[in-house]
């Protein structure tokens, strides 16, 4: 029979308290089990020793028996000093996915087709008032030309 150590959720809404059962591991969450070898208090802060209680011979047993533990178990043993559990490490977990990533591609194109706009706003803004003072500097020549002729 394949065992596993896992939670076995009670309390009431909202107010969660599990027990750290070991059960068949097709037996439902919080159904049938085996034993009961501790409980684990969410509600109560991190570093509350009444948090997690552990029947460390009991778990011990169970592992060497081949009693697979959930992740969150794993966590718990691990702290108890039962079973080393390998640390994980997913460098991809924290990358935004393909959507996010084409939105900041058309975000970034956005603002740099902006920026071009603007900086062509700001050179004809300039360049019609340099253009005026050269085209007045030839008309008073030409009118200068007529006086004279």
């Amino acid at each position: 029979m394949a065992t596993s150590i896992r939670l076995s959720r009670g309390g009431s809404k909202k107010r969660p308290y599990y027990r750290i059962v070991v059960a068949d591991s097709r037996a439902p969450r919080d159904g049938k089990f085996i034993e009961r070898i501790g409980s684990y208090n969410p509600v109560l802060p991190k570093g509350d020793e009444k948090r997690v209680v552990l029947d460390i011979e009991r778990a011990k047993h169970w592992v060497a028996a081949g009693a697979q533990p959930t992740d969150r178990v794993a966590r718990f043993l691990d702290a108890a000093g039962v079973k080393e559990r390998a640390a994980r490490n997913n460098p991809k977990k924290a990358e935004p996915g393909q959507k996010a990533k084409d939105r900041a591609e058309d975000r970034a194109t956005k603002a740099a087709e902006a920026e071009e706009a603007r900086k062509a706003a700001e050179e004809a803004a300039n360049a019609p008032a340099e253009t005026p003072a050269e085209e007045a500097a030839p008309a008073e020549e030409a009118t200068a030309e007529q006086a004279e002729g």
